[in-house]
């Protein structure tokens, strides 16, 4: 993150980020899984900003593309990389300062991104139980990983609750895109 007013690099280089910055983009963030809410995808929402500049943003776009990758921070880097080219400023050294808000911990493929574009913090919502990248199934946040990107730092549990919510939304209602059950399939075989 840019160093200015709310926002500066700690001791050792850590980023720190005010209460105000934190709840203004992470409603932001809440907005964008709300929104893949309403489009039947996992209800992931986030925001990457530079300098107090929304350069990407993304939320799962996985159901809609049929593209298992299309997580919400793999949207959001596209996003960013796109701002960088527009804007003439080289990607390293803007992700080397900015801060990713994102309403769920990221999954493993997503910390795993964000550690090799060397995001230096991620605020998130809630805990990834299944996939989570950041300390809930494997901490590729802050694990010693040769010649894989820095470490970056994670600040947990802002608004876990309403995340948790849309979560349950979501898994409560028939997902269209998903494969049909096996067992399913074979008790309207028996009739």
């Amino acid at each position: 993150m840019e160093a200015k007013r709310g926002s500066t690099p700690a001791t050792g280089g850590a980023w720190s980020v005010s209460a105000e910055e934190t709840e203004k983009w992470m409603e932001q963030a809440m907005q964008m899984a709300r929104e893949a809410l309403e489009n039947i995808e996992v209800p992931v929402g986030c925001l990457m900003v530079f300098n107090n500049e929304v350069v990407g943003k993304g939320r799962n776009e996985v159901n809609q593309t049929k593209n298992a990758t299309r997580h919400a921070e793999m949207v959001a880097i596209d996003q960013a990389l796109d701002w960088c080219r527009r804007s003439g400023k080289n990607s390293s050294e803007v992700f080397e300062r900015t801060v990713l808000y994102v309403t769920v911990e990221p999954c493993i493929m997503c910390a795993a991104a964000l550690r090799l574009i060397k995001i230096p913090l991620v605020v998130y919502g809630c805990q990834n139980e299944r996939f989570g990248g950041c300390g809930s199934v494997l901490d590729i946040a802050s694990a010693d990983l040769p010649n894989t990107g820095r470490p970056f730092r994670c600040i947990p549990g802002y608004r876990a609750e309403e995340a948790v919510e849309m979560l349950k939304t979501f898994y409560k209602q028939e997902n269209p895109n998903a494969p049909k059950s096996k067992v399913r399939k074979k008790e309207c075989q028996k009739s």
